[in-house]
């Protein structure tokens, strides 16, 4: 396993995005959450064991450049499928995080040849038939984002014990964005239910057991949407990166 990655910044769209990247192997593409990229941890690190991992920050998250066109979630798909072209990926593995799974589901509805592997882990993107997909902005920043976590020790340990004034602006920077890309109707489409049958792509369907934010039946769906799809359940939240960092690497690359 390696313990190293490296830090640049590709122009996309005319936006600089910026990219960690680490380990050799098959290419995977990690999109991280609507609450923002918590930098390289121990999931990253024990997924480019065997794995290429990409990690860019979406643009306008984390005070990083946004784009004042950019106002749909098919939009942020683009930039990722533009990010791949300017770093020369073909074929690639696309892992979704809660909003990133919503991503990389309309990534692979626009381009599903380039992509050899789809996994939406806790994704959002579909109006559950049961329940309803957590707001966020009825609780303040540290709330939210601490209920993501099975764990509180695991918000601890990446945030501290006080979350700096920084990392609440941060939050309130990245709710903006989902905000202006998600809004209506939030964090789901009313158009992925009919194209989601035509994408054959081999997908794992990650659920996380104790996930307060998304209703366990929004995976049920995107099993039965998906053509070529398989469901896993991990113990953890939402944050499965965070709660169960080994048990979803295993369950990416197995």
């Amino acid at each position: 396993m390696t313990d190293g990655y490296t830090e640049s910044t590709i122009e996309v769209a005319g936006l600089p995005i910026q990219v960690l990247r680490g380990g050799e192997g098959p290419s995977v593409l990690v999109i991280h959450h609507e609450t923002g990229n918590p930098g390289w941890l121990e999931f990253h690190n024990a997924l480019s064991g065997s794995r290429d991992v990409i990690l860019p920050t979406l643009p306008g998250w984390d005070g990083t450049e946004r784009g004042d066109w950019m106002r749909s979630v098919r939009d942020l798909a683009a930039i990722c499928s533009l990010l791949l072209d300017e770093l020369g990926v073909g074929d690639v593995t696309v892992v979704g995080l809660g909003f990133g799974g919503y991503i990389a589901a309309e990534m692979a509805t626009a381009n599903q040849s380039r992509l050899s592997g789809l996994v939406l882990v806790n994704a959002v993107g579909l109006q559950p038939e049961d329940g309803e997909i957590r707001d966020q902005f009825l609780e303040a920043h540290a709330d939210y984002v601490k209920s993501c976590f099975a764990d509180p020790a695991n918000f601890t340990a990446l945030y501290g014990e006080e979350v700096s004034t920084d990392q609440l602006v941060a939050w309130d920077a990245n709710r903006e964005m989902t905000a202006r890309t998600a809004w209506k109707p939030f964090l789901y489409s009313q158009t992925l239910p009919h194209l989601l049958p035509n994408v054959n792509t081999p997908t794992k369907v990650i659920r996380g057991a104790d996930d307060t934010v998304v209703p366990p039946t929004v995976a049920d769906q995107y099993r039965t949407l998906l053509g070529n799809a398989e469901l896993i359940e991990i113990a953890g939240g939402h944050n499965l990166e965070s709660d169960a960092p080994e048990p979803l690497a295993e369950a990416i690359v197995s």
